[in-house]
Order: C-alpha cells, then structure tokens, then sequence
C-alpha cells in the first residue's frame, strides 16, 4: 500500500462552516490486490470528515495492518487493514483505501466499478448532473440559470438563505421565468432557516416549481423536516447525514431526497449501499462530490451510474479546480457526464 500526499489548488475559495480553504489536500492510495493495481483518493474536508492530519495517521495504520495481512495466499486478504479505518470517525481515510480495494476487485473481474456494484444495470454511458448557479443577485442568477441550460443542463441548483425570503423567491422566479417549466430548479439553504421561516420559504417555493430545497433547517432538526416534507416540496438532508447517521434519518422518515458523498460516507461501496437503502423506502439519492481530485470523482461518477435512473447529481465539479491528479476521464457535454467504460475506474485513472 502506497500514500502520496497531494494539493490541488481551487478556482475560487471554498466558503465551509470551518473556514475558508484555496486548496483541497489529501492522499493518493494505491494497493496491489487479486493481482491488480488498484488506485484511491483520500480528500478529507473538515467539517464533513476527519481532519487532514488525523487521514494520514489512520492510512497509515491501514498500511501497516495491510503489509502484515498474508490471510489468502493469492493476495486478497485486506480485512485488518479496513478495519483500522472507522467510516464514522475516518471516511475519507476509508474512501480512500476501499475506493483502491474497489478498483482492484473490478479490474480483476473485467468490468467497470458501476458493472461490479450491479449486474444488472447494464450499459450506462452517461449520468445527468445538475448546475450550480450560486447565490448572485437576480440578473447574474438568471443569466447563469440561463447560460446552464443553453449548454444542456437539465436541472439546476440555486443557493438560498443568505438573503431574505423574499429576495431569494424573486431569485427563484426570475430564473423560472428565464428557462421555463421544462427545468429542475433545485435550492439550497444550508441550514439557514429556523422552522417558521422555512415553511414560509417552502410555500412560496412551491409557487416557483422547486423540486426540492436541500438543509433547510439546522442538521440536528430531524423532527423539523419531517413536519416540512408536508409543504408540496421535496426535503433533501445533506449535513444532517453526518450529524445523525443515515439509519437515524431513516427512521425519523425525514427525507424525501438524499444528498449522498462518498468522502464523507466513507467510500463508494457505503454510498451506493446507502443508495439502495434508501430506494428500498423511497426515498431518492443524489449524488455528488466534496469537491474531490479526479480519482474520488470518478468513483462517485461511477456509484450513480450504478443506481438505475437516477437523478441529476452534483458531479460536475472538475472546474471548481485549476489543476487535477490526472486527464479528467469524465467530461461534462450536454447536462450529463461520461461514464469509463473499461475495467475498474477506467484506464485512463492510473497514478
């Protein structure tokens, strides 16, 4: 098992709840197993995962259980070395080590990571993803909500909150009005409402044509957005995945959508299990990224592929960076991204 250290330096500061950041740090993983060469990617995001520091201890355990494992003569054996890795404490330690596991195991069967994780799904040469169109005012909003679906995106995604309610739903309007009922207008409010406010905001979202409005109440209000599920607008949980756990979600029957990333779940193999699970109660995953270098973002391209029909998801990320680990193997055309085809992650993901 190998770990290289790495900065990939941002277009534009990443605002998070812990701070500003210009770069996203993390480690490359490669592991020989089934006689393969597999390749993974740890890009811890404080706030949302461990931090950067306690990554490289945790990979680096996992590194020393692997080079002890001899379990299976054909060099398979890794279950020591994953159990140093604790998805709650360390996921994107653990996103990096199985995402390299993954890659082995699809490469040694033949087939690309979204054929290993279903069968069934048959050939998927491309997955829909959504627009990001920020939180500007309504004139730049609406030209970027209108630029987004002149190059073919289907579905869009407005951050919300900062402003009033008011102001945000003359936002929404005007971007309803600039591309039509044909478009997915989806918001984001990051927690930013108590719930009087957010029922509020949802009633006149709903006269926008909002499909769904992502944490609108703080992480921890489970019982707050179940209530809201009942204003005639989808609920997504995004923060309160990491505050209560995808189980406790589940149980509360607070959710409608699902944002799920794989840094933070701790690898591709846990989100598209929590994928499933959610299908199994009707509730709709969405996929996206943490902002990831170009190994964890073809992972996550990869876990929607895998998910039959899915959503638009947010996984054009690439050009939120101004350098990469390698060529993007996934390119944006038309309001979709391209899946590999070959075996594992795809050929073109080698370090």
């Amino acid at each position: 098992m190998r770990i290289d250290p790495f900065a990939l330096e941002l277009a534009d500061p990443l605002v998070t709840a812990a701070g500003t950041i210009d770069a996203r740090e993390g480690f490359t993983v490669t592991y020989r197993h089934r006689g393969q060469r597999g390749v993974g990617e740890a890009t811890p995001l404080l706030g949302w995962t461990e931090s950067l520091e306690a990554c490289r201890e945790a990979l680096h355990r996992a590194a020393a259980a692997a080079d002890e494992d001899v379990s299976d003569s054909d060099g398979s054996g890794h279950g020591p070395a994953l159990l140093e890795l604790d998805a709650a404490e360390t996921p994107a330690a653990r996103h990096g080590f199985a995402t390299a596991l993954l890659d082995a195991d699809a490469r040694a069967d033949g087939v690309p990571l979204y054929r290993w994780f279903d069968a069934d799904v048959g050939t998927v040469s491309s997955v829909p993803v959504n627009a990001t169109i920020g939180d500007a005012p309504v004139e730049k909003t609406v030209e970027a909500a209108e630029a987004a679906v002149a190059d073919g995106f289907e579905a869009l995604k407005c951050k919300v909150g900062a402003r009033s309610v008011a102001e945000d739903v003359r936002r929404l309007r005007a971007v309803r009005e600039g591309v039509g009922e044909g478009v997915e207008l989806r918001v984001d409010a990051n927690a930013a409402y108590d719930r009087e406010t957010a029922r509020e905001a949802l009633e006149a979202f709903a006269s926008a044509g909002v499909s769904y409005v992502e944490q609108p109440l703080a992480a921890d209000d489970l019982a707050g957005h179940r209530e809201l599920r009942e204003m005639g607008v989808d609920i997504a949980l995004d923060e309160s995945l990491v505050e209560h756990g995808p189980q406790a979600i589940l149980d509360a029957d607070a959710a409608d959508v699902l944002i799920l990333k794989p840094m933070v779940l701790g690898g591709p193999d846990s989100a598209h299990a929590l994928a499933t699970r959610a299908r199994e109660r009707g509730i709709e995953p969405v996929v996206t990224t943490t902002i990831d270098g170009l190994i964890a973002r073809t992972a996550a391209v990869h876990v929607a592929a895998a998910i039959p029909d899915v959503r638009a998801c947010g996984l054009a990320t690439a050009d939120r960076l101004t350098e990469d680990l390698a060529p993007d193997p996934c390119p944006v055309a038309d309001g979709t991204i391209a899946v590999p085809q070959s075996p594992g992650l795809g050929r073109e993901v080698t370090l």
